[in-house]
C-alpha cells in the first residue's frame, strides 16, 4: 500500500490517524482481533513498523554510542510522529474508554460479536496478497502456499488454547512477561495479543486494571509492552525489507488460521466467556452473526475502495 514519507503527510490526515488508532484499539480488546490486522487494512503497517525501528534504534545509540545525542536526535527526526501521535492517541482513548463496553459486548452476545468480527478479518485477508511483492522468478508457487498452510496451522492451535482460566492477582514480574510477548502479537496481523493475555489467564485481570486505573499494574504491563516491542520490532522490519514476500504470506496465514476464534458458534471456552471453545455448527443466533459477519466484510472492502480510490487520484499528474 501507498505509504507518505514524514515530511509529506497531509496534516489534514491526523483526524484520521486517530480514527486508525481507535480502530487499532478497540481490536486489540477483542479476542481474536489483532491490531496489526487494522493497521494492515488501514494502510498504516508499513509506516508504523519503520517509525517504531527508527525509536528503537535512536534509544539504542543513546545508550550505546558514539555521538548518542547526534544519532539519537537523527533517529526520531525520521520518525513520522504526525501519524504516530495521533495513532497513539487514538489507541489509549479507546482503551481507557471503552474496555469494559468491549468486554460485555463479547461476553454478553458472543456469537454477534465474534460474527462482526470473523467477516472483517476473512475480508482482510487480500490486505498482505496485495502488498506482496511479485514471486521471484523460478520460484515455485508451491512454497508461497506452505507458507501460508503452515502459518494458518500455527494460529488455528495457538488460538484453541486461549481458554485459560482467570488469574486471580497476578504477580508483577508475570504481568511484566506477558506485556511483553503480547505486544509482540500487536504488531503480527493474525495474532491476537488479547487471545494471548486469555490463554495466560491475565484479559481480565488486565481489563479491570484498566476500569480501575491500577496504575502499578498498569505500569509495569507497559514497560514490559516497551521492552518487548524494542526486542521484537527490529527483526520484523527486516524481514519486511528483506524477505518481504515470505513475511507478508505468513501474516496471510496468520489471519487465516486466526479465524478459528472468530468462528460465531463455539462451546464456552473460558470460566468468563471469553477464551476459545469447541467449534460447532451454526445454531440460533444463526441471522444476526452471518448478517454481522457480511456487514463487517463490508465495511473492510468499503475501506480498502476508499484507499484505492485515494492512491489512483495521488497518481494522477498535477493539474489533471
Amino acid at each position: 500500500m501507498t505509504q507518505t514519507t514524514t515530511s509529506q503527510r497531509p496534516r489534514y490526515l491526523i483526524p484520521v490517524d486517530f480514527v486508525r488508532g481507535a480502530l487499532m484499539g478497540m481490536a486489540e480488546l477483542v479476542p481474536g482481533v489483532s491490531g496489526g490486522t487494522v493497521a494492515l487494512v488501514t494502510g498504516i503497517y508499513d509506516e508504523l513498523i519503520k517509525s517504531a525501528n527508527h525509536v528503537v534504534q535512536g534509544v539504542r545509540a543513546l545508550v550505546t554510542g558514539p555521538e548518542r545525542g547526534k544519532r539519537f536526535g537523527a533517529e526520531l527526526r525520521s520518525v513520522n510522529w504526525w501519524m504516530v501521535v495521533p495513532v497513539l492517541i487514538g489507541m489509549a482513548t479507546v482503551v481507557f474508554t471503552v474496555a469494559g463496553v468491549m468486554h460485555d459486548f463479547v461476553a454478553n452476545t458472543p456469537e454477534h460479536a465474534r460474527g462482526l468480527f470473523f467477516g472483517m478479518v476473512a475480508a482482510s485477508l487480500i490486505v498482505p496478497l496485495q502488498m506482496a511483492p511479485a514471486r521471484a522468478k523460478g520460484r515455485s508457487p508451491v512454497w508461497d502456499w506452505v507458507i501460508v498452510a503452515v502459518a494458518a496451522v500455527v494460529a488455528f492451535v495457538l488460538t484453541s488454547f486461549a481458554g485459560g482460566q482467570v488469574v486471580e492477582n497476578p504477580a508483577l514480574p508475570i504481568v511484566f512477561i506477558a506485556a511483553a510477548v503480547a505486544i509482540c502479537a500487536l504488531v503480527i496481523p493474525g495474532v491476537s495479543g488479547s487471545f494471548f493475555l486469555l490463554a495466560v489467564g491475565l484479559y481480565a485481570p488486565t481489563l479491570q486494571a484498566v476500569d480501575d486505573r491500577n496504575f502499578a499494574y498498569l505500569g509495569v504491563f507497559m514497560l514490559g509492552a516497551v521492552v518487548g516491542l524494542a526486542a521484537f520490532v527490529k527483526l520484523l522490519h527486516y524481514l519486511l525489507n528483506e524477505h518481504r514476500r515470505t513475511t507478508l504470506l505468513a501474516m496471510a496465514g496468520l489471519m487465516l488460521g486466526s479465524l478459528r476464534a472468530l468462528w460465531p458458534w463455539q462451546t464456552i471456552g473460558a470460566a468468563d466467556g471469553d477464551g476459545a471453545g469447541a467449534l460447532l455448527a451454526p445454531t440460533e443466533p444463526i441471522l444476526w452473526p452471518v448478517l454481522l459477519a457480511v456487514l463487517g466484510a463490508v465495511i473492510v472492502l468499503a475501506l480498502l475502495g476508499v484507499e484505492k480510490l485515494l492512491q489512483r487520484r495521488e497518481a494522477q499528474p498535477a493539474g489533471n
